[in-house]
C-alpha cells in the first residue's frame, strides 16, 4: 500500500471499513470509484470505465459520476441490490493540510432509503431481522421513510421465521445469531447475537420495550444495530413499535399470496390486474401503504371488521360525503413520509411547504367525519390532532413556493426575523441605488446604451458599448473587463455599494439556512403527533376506497356469521369482473359448510371457469376480512383462519423438484397446517403421475380433508371416478362447470351447477387450440374405440397408434393436407417421438423446448 499516492492510500483505508458496499468517494464536483468497485460499476451503471494513476506499477481503474446527479446512479445500484457508501470531503480543500480529510456520512441500502424519489409512494420500504432466543423465533420489520416498527415472535424454525418476515417483501434481511444456511432472494446480512447492544431497544422504545419478549427484543435490536451502523445517527422518529400475533390475521403461504395475485399479477408481476390494483381508490400515499397491509393481512376479529364495514357502509350511501372526504385527502400529502425526512434532517423547505398544506387540510376533513352521522368515523375524527400549531408557525415562517436547495436563500417569510428583515432591507436599498446609478451615469455621459450588470465571477459593472467608448469622460472610470464589443468598467463607490449588497447577501443566506434548521428541528419535536394524525387520515382514506369501489361495482355488504357456512349468490371474481363487461360475467353461487356440504368436488372441462370459481370465493372471503364489500348478490360467511390453494402447475427448477413434487409439497403444507375454519382450494391434485397413482392420492386427501381436517374445499378434478365419493363419503357434492356442443362446437356457460360433468371435452378444448387436423380426427376415432371397449388403454397401445399416425398415408380417396411439414418441423417431430422424457430433468427439458422453438422459428 505504500506505493499508492495519499488520496489512494486514503481511499484504501476507508474502504476497508465498508468491504460489501460501493464506496462513492468525493473528489471535487464527481463521485470517483476505484479499483473492482469502478469495473463492477462501470458494467452496471453503463459508464466508462477509465484509468487514474495512483502511485503504483498500474494505473488503478477508475469510473466517476457528477455528485450533482449522483442519485439516479445510486438509485440504480440500491434497484439492484446493492450497497453504496457516501464518503464526502469533511473540511474545506483551501484549508486541508496534505489530504483532504473525507468521512462516510451514510451508507444506503435497499431497506435503509429514506428519499422519495427513490421510493414508491403507496409501497412500504421493510426491512426485516429475525432472531432467535428462549426458543423462540423473534421476527422484526420497519419501514425508515416511515418510522413504522412491527415485532412478533413464534415457535418453530427459522424457516417459519423467514416466511413470516417474507410476508412484509422487505427489500432486505437481517439475520442475527442463526447459521448462514438462509436464501431468501433479498439482500442478507448476518451478524453475530454478541455484536448487538442488548439495550438498543429500550433506550429507543422505552416503556413499550417491556412488553418484548427475548426473541423480540434481540430481532428489534439486530434492526437497530443495522440501521446505526449505517446511518450514522439516531432516528428520533421511529417511537412507536406494534407488537402483534401472527394468529390475529388470516394467514396465507407465499403461492397462496402470489396465486390469488393479491398485490401483484403471477404474469407480469404488477400491480395492474391484482386486488389491490382494483381496490385502490386512494387519494394518499399513506392511505395506499395501508390498504396493501390490510389486503396482506386480512382480519380475525370480528367487531373490528364489523367496524370497518359499518364505515363502508355510511360512506358508499353518501355520496356527497364521500366527494367532500376525498377532495379534502387529495389535498394531504404524505405526512408519514414528510415526518420521516424531518426528523432525518433532510427535509427541504417545499416538504415543509407540504406538510403545511396537509395540515391546512385536516380541520374540513374533520369536521366533515364528525358531522357525517357514523358512529364509526367519528371516532376517527374524535381522535384527529388537527396539529394546527404547527401549521400556523410554518405558514408564519416559510414562503409560499420556496427553492429546492435550503443554502439558496429565499426560503423564510419577510417578518419573521428582524435581523433577516434588516439584511433584506439593506440589500434592497443597495440594489436601488444601483439601478439609479444607471440612469445617473447615463445622463452624465450622454450614452443611452450604458447599462450597470452583475456577473458572480467580476460583481457589478458598468458596461459601454465599444461603438461609445469615446463619449466615456477621462477619468471617470476604472477599466474591469474587455469584451468582443464593449468594455466594462467600475468607481471605488461601485465596489463600496457592491461590498455591502454582496456582505448582506451572504448573511441573509446563511442566517436563512440556520433559522430553516430551527424551524425543521421545531417541526421534529412533534413528530408523535404528526404521525398519529396520518395513521387516522390512513385508515379514513381507505375506508372510503372500499366505499368508492363498491359503489362503482355494485358490491353488498357480507353478512359475518360464526356457523361455519359460506353462502354466497351470484358472487363475480372481483378482478375478472373488472377486467370483462360487468354484462358479460357469469355470475355463480356456492354453498358450504362444516357438515354436509363441506368439500365441493367440480368437475368439467379446462377453460370452462373452474379456477377462477375457486379463485373468486377465495377473494370474496379475504374481501370481506379486510372490512371491504364483496362483489355478489349476497353473501354470508364465516371468518377463516388460513387459505391454501394449490392452482396451476410450476416446476421448481433450481430445486430440482417436478410438477408433481412441488404438487405434493404444497399439498402436505395444507394438510399439515390447516383446520376446521380453513379455506383449501386444490386443483387437480394428482394429475403430475400415472392415472391410477394420481386417482388414488386425489381420493387419500379428500378423505383426509373430511376425516381429519374439517376444512371447506374446493377440489377440481379431472377424475371423473371420484365424484362416486358424493355418495360414499358425506359432506363431499359434486359440482360442475358447465358446457353445451352446438353445431359440433364446444361452447363453455362458466356457469358452475350441481351434479358431475357428463365428460371430459378434452378433444374440443385441443380443437380450439388449433392442434392439427389429423391429431383432432385421430384422436376422436381412438376415444370412440376406448368408449367402446376396443381399445386398451395402455402406454404402449397409444405409443403405437401414435406412430402408426405419423407413418401411415393419407386415407385412400382422401385429400392429402394442403401445408406438409417442412424438413425442419419433421426432424423435430422425430426427436420429439424418440425422446425419452423419463431421463430428463426439468431444467433439460426446458433447454430442449426452447431449442426447438428457436429452430422452427426460422422455418
Amino acid at each position: 500500500m505504500a506505493q499508492y499516492t495519499p488520496m489512494i492510500q486514503q481511499y484504501l483505508a476507508i474502504k476497508r471499513e465498508y468491504p460489501d458496499t460501493f464506496l462513492f468517494f468525493r473528489l471535487g464536483d464527481f463521485y470517483e470509484l476505484f479499483f473492482d468497485d469502478a469495473i463492477t460499476a462501470s458494467r452496471e451503471l453503463e459508464i466508462t470505465l477509465t484509468g487514474r494513476d495512483g502511485g503504483g506499477d498500474e494505473r488503478i481503474p477508475m469510473c466517476g459520476v457528477p455528485h450533482h446527479s449522483a442519485d439516479a446512479y445510486i438509485a440504480e445500484l440500491l434497484k439492484k441490490g446493492y450497497k453504496v457508501a457516501v464518503c464526502e470531503q469533511v473540511e474545506d480543500p483551501k484549508e486541508a493540510k496534505g489530504v483532504v480529510r473525507r468521512e462516510v456520512t451514510r451508507v444506503i441500502t435497499p431497506g435503509t432509503m429514506m428519499e422519495g424519489k427513490w421510493l414508491t409512494d403507496k409501497e412500504n420500504n421493510y426491512m426485516a431481522a429475525i432472531a432467535e432466543a428462549d426458543g423462540r423465533m423473534g421476527v422484526a420489520a420497519c419501514d425508515m421513510s416511515t418510522g413504522e416498527m412491527y415485532v412478533t415472535s413464534l415457535f418453530g424454525k427459522a424457516g417459519a421465521a423467514l416466511d413470516e418476515a417474507m410476508q412484509y417483501r422487505p427489500k432486505e434481511l437481517v439475520v442475527c445469531g442463526l447459521p448462514q444456511d438462509l436464501k431468501p432472494d433479498i439482500p442478507v446480512t448476518y451478524i453475530e447475537a454478541g455484536a448487538v447492544d442488548a439495550f438498543a431497544v429500550d433506550r429507543q422504545y422505552q416503556d413499550q420495550a417491556r412488553e418484548l419478549d427475548l426473541a423480540m427484543r434481540l430481532a428489534v435490536n439486530a434492526l437497530l444495530h443495522y440501521i446505526g451502523s449505517t446511518q450514522k445517527r439516531s432516528l428520533t422518529h421511529m417511537r412507536l413499535i406494534k407488537r402483534y400475533d401472527a394468529k390475529q390475521y388470516l394467514q396465507m403461504d407465499s403461492f397462496s399470496r402470489r396465486n390469488l395475485e393479491l398485490t401483484e399479477t403471477i404474469r407480469d408481476k404488477t400491480k395492474k390486474g391484482s386486488l389491490l390494483w382494483l381496490l385502490d381508490r386512494t387519494e394518499t400515499a399513506m392511505g395506499g401503504r395501508l390498504l396493501r397491509r390490510w389486503i396482506e393481512r386480512p382480519l380475525l376479529n370480528k367487531s373490528e371488521l364489523e367496524a370497518r364495514l359499518d364505515a363502508v357502509d355510511h360512506l358508499k350511501g353518501d355520496m356527497l360525503l364521500r366527494s367532500d372526504v376525498r377532495a379534502c385527502l387529495d389535498r394531504v400529502y404524505d405526512l408519514e413520509r414528510l415526518a420521516g425526512r424531518v426528523s432525518y434532517g433532510n427535509a427541504n423547505a417545499r416538504d415543509l411547504v407540504q406538510l403545511r398544506l396537509s395540515l391546512e387540510a385536516v380541520p374540513e376533513l374533520r369536521q366533515l367525519l364528525l358531522n357525517a352521522g357514523s358512529p364509526v368515523l367519528a371516532e376517527l375524527a374524535e381522535g384527529m390532532d388537527e396539529c394546527a400549531d404547527i401549521a400556523a408557525f410554518l405558514r408564519s415562517a416559510l414562503v409560499d413556493d420556496p427553492p429546492v436547495s435550503v443554502r439558496e436563500g429565499g426560503l423564510i417569510r419577510p417578518g419573521y426575523d428582524e435581523y433577516l428583515d434588516k439584511l433584506h432591507t439593506a440589500s434592497r436599498e443597495g440594489k436601488n441605488w444601483i439601478a439609479q446609478l444607471e440612469q445617473a451615469e447615463r445622463e452624465a455621459t450622454g450614452i443611452r446604451s450604458l447599462k450597470v450588470g452583475f456577473n458572480k465571477v467580476f460583481g457589478y459593472y458598468i458596461e459601454v458599448s465599444r461603438a461609445n467608448l469615446a463619449n466615456v469622460p477621462a477619468g471617470r472610470y476604472e477599466r474591469k473587463q474587455t469584451l468582443a464589443n464593449a468594455e466594462r468598467f467600475i468607481t471605488p463607490e461601485l465596489k463600496e455599494k457592491e461590498a455591502l449588497i454582496l456582505e448582506a447577501e451572504e448573511k441573509m443566506v446563511e442566517l436563512e439556512y440556520q433559522l430553516f434548521t430551527a424551524i425543521r428541528s421545531e417541526v421534529a419535536n412533534h413528530i408523535p403527533r404528526l404521525q398519529g394524525l396520518a395513521e387516522r387520515i390512513a385508515a379514513v382514506d381507505v375506508l372510503q376506497a372500499f366505499a368508492t369501489v363498491s359503489d362503482e361495482r355494485g358490491y353488498v355488504r357480507p353478512e359475518l356469521v360464526t356457523t361455519g357456512e359460506c353462502i354466497i349468490r351470484e358472487g363475480r371474481h372481483p378482478v375478472v369482473e373488472a377486467v370483462l363487461d360487468r354484462e358479460k360475467y357469469v355470475a355463480n353461487d356456492v354453498e358450504m359448510n362444516q357438515s354436509d356440504r363441506q368439500i365441493l368436488l367440480i368437475t368439467g372441462p379446462n377453460m370452462a371457469g373452474k379456477s377462477t370459481y375457486m379463485r373468486q370465493i377465495a377473494l370474496i372471503v379475504i374481501m370481506a376480512q379486510i372490512g371491504c364489500f364483496v362483489p355478489a348478490k349476497a353473501a354470508k360467511l364465516s371468518l377463516v383462519d388460513q387459505i391454501f390453494t394449490r392452482i396451476g402447475a410450476a416446476d421448481d427448477l433450481v430445486g430440482g423438484h417436478s410438477t408433481f413434487m412441488v404438487e405434493m409439497l404444497e399439498t402436505k403444507h395444507a394438510l399439515q397446517k390447516a383446520t376446521a375454519q380453513s379455506l383449501i382450494l386444490l386443483d387437480e391434485i394428482g394429475r403430475g403421475t400415472s392415472t391410477y397413482d394420481g386417482m388414488a392420492l386425489a381420493q387419500a386427501v379428500i378423505e383426509y380433508i373430511r376425516e381429519k381436517i374439517g376444512a371447506k374445499t374446493l377440489f377440481s378434478t379431472h377424475y371423473h371416478e371420484l365424484t362416486g365419493l358424493e355418495e360414499s363419503l358425506p359432506g363431499v357434492v359434486n359440482v360442475h362447470a358447465r358446457c353445451e356442443e352446438r353445431d359440433g362446437k364446444l361452447l363453455f356457460l362458466h356457469k358452475i351447477e350441481p351434479g358431475r360433468a357428463d365428460k371430459s371435452y378434452g378433444i374440443h378444448v385441443a380443437e380450439l387450440a388449433e392442434m392439427p387436423g389429423r391429431v383432432i380426427e385421430r384422436a376422436r376415432e381412438i376415444l370412440a374405440g376406448l368408449e367402446a371397449g376396443a381399445a386398451a388403454a395402455s402406454a404402449q397401445d397409444v405409443q403405437m397408434t401414435l406412430d402408426a399416425l405419423w407413418a401411415a398415408p393419407a386415407a385412400a380417396g382422401q385429400e392429402e393436407p394442403a401445408s406438409r411439414l417442412s424438413p425442419e418441423e419433421e426432424a423435430v417431430t422425430t426427436e420429439l417421438r424418440e425422446l425419452d422424457l423419463n431421463q430428463m430433468t426439468p431444467m433439460e427439458a426446458m433447454l430442449k423446448l426452447y431449442e426447438w422453438k428457436q429452430r422452427l422459428k426460422k422455418t
